[in-house]
């Protein structure tokens, strides 16, 4: 039996070269039908072991991804160290709490702030994948656009543009099934190609396409959004708490490198909104989920923005930004130099205490 699935994988990767594989449930494989109480089942989890080495072995550059709501350490930890082996692990986690999270009233979601700022607390421990799949927009569940609150139209455009922004600036790396792109609002069906027709037929569908291209083309060519992904110094909460106004900023960073993103997960417009910051810098927004251009209203930051020394919250820095209402913006960091320490003046030169000796005049000679 397991060589005969180990084979069912190999010709995927054989025939059709498929660049990887996401293996389902495989958390009802680690424990005896699935049920942790019932223990590990060692056979199961040497079965993972086994088959990822094999197929690592025959195949170059495959991804292999494991489907797991458990809580089973080293799934994605080589074999070699003690894990399954596998790279990485669908992040039931983050799904559930964020797309939870965008069906409440704005009014209320104060009380729910922690299930946005939650998934930092756990990320480091696996190699996570970000999935927005097949299982969200199938069966009844609606699709991305139909979960966000509300029935306005426009609202829920603006807050499915702030979940992708948020997605995709989160650390880890991001899968989005195809249709979400295009803000679909008819389920995905197999039987069926996609609604192609919105882009072209409906201004804010072909609005949401193009801030989909260009978010993805901004944190594909920037390596402070990739780069330090599962590294505890690539990510920062500047404010992971403010659930008065349900706004969440954060850097991500690498060498050379560093961004701010902000939240507005309220429905409310903020001016002169204060945020803090760890550096003097100077900040430049280069993307926002409501320019014009992507459907919103243009509340936007369009000078750069230097930071004062005003402390804020745990912050000696801060500066004053604009947020649209359901906006996120993101802004390009750049810290100031560091003054140059001033010289030390040198030690003024000590004054002689005696006077130099004369040279000896010549004398005239004696004579006789």
């Amino acid at each position: 039996m397991q060589s005969f699935l180990i084979s069912c994988a190999a010709f995927w990767l054989d025939a059709y070269h498929f660049d990887g594989i996401r293996m389902d449930a495989i958390n009802n494989g680690i424990y005896w039908m699935g049920n942790k109480d019932r223990g590990v089942n060692d056979r199961s989890v040497e079965f993972f072991k086994k088959m990822n080495q094999q197929l690592n072995q025959h195949f170059r550059n495959i991804i292999l991804i494991a489907e797991d709501s458990s809580d089973y350490p080293g799934v994605t930890k080589p074999v070699e160290e003690g894990g399954l082996g596998f790279d990485y692990k669908w992040d039931m986690g983050w799904m559930n709490d964020t797309l939870k999270y965008m069906k409440i009233d704005p009014l209320w979601r104060k009380g729910s702030h922690n299930v946005i700022n939650w998934s930092m607390a756990y990320f480091y421990y696996e190699r996570f994948i970000l999935p927005l799949s097949h299982d969200e927009v199938v069966h009844g569940k609606a699709t991305i656009v139909q979960k966000m609150f509300g029935g306005d139209y426009a609202d829920k455009f603006a807050q499915v543009r702030t979940l992708y922004a948020y997605m995709f600036t989160h650390p880890g790396k991001q899968l989005n099934f195809m249709g979400n792109e295009l803000g679909m609002f008819r389920e995905w069906d197999e039987t069926k190609e996609l609604d192609w027709f919105l882009i072209s037929e409906y201004e804010m569908h072909r609005c949401f396409h193009r801030f989909f291209r260009e978010l993805s083309a901004l944190t594909t060519e920037n390596p402070a959004f990739y780069e330090k992904d599962y590294e505890s110094d690539g990510f920062l909460w500047i404010d992971a708490d403010d659930a008065d106004h349900n706004v969440f900023a954060y850097y991500r960073m690498t060498e050379g490198q560093k961004y701010a993103i902000v939240m507005n997960m309220g429905n409310i417009r903020r001016d002169h909104f204060r945020i803090g910051l760890a550096t003097d810098c100077t900040l430049t927004e280069v993307f926002n989920t409501d320019f014009e251009i992507y459907g919103g209203k243009g509340v936007t930051n369009p000078n750069p923005i230097k930071s004062e020394k005003i402390p804020h919250h745990q912050w000696e820095i801060s500066a004053e930004i604009t947020l649209a209402p359901f906006g996120t913006c993101i802004f390009e960091v750049k810290d100031d130099p560091k003054p140059e320490p001033e010289p030390e003046e040198e030690p003024a030169a000590a004054e002689e205490t005696a006077a130099k000796p004369k040279k000896p005049g010549k004398t005239a000679k004696k004579t006789k």
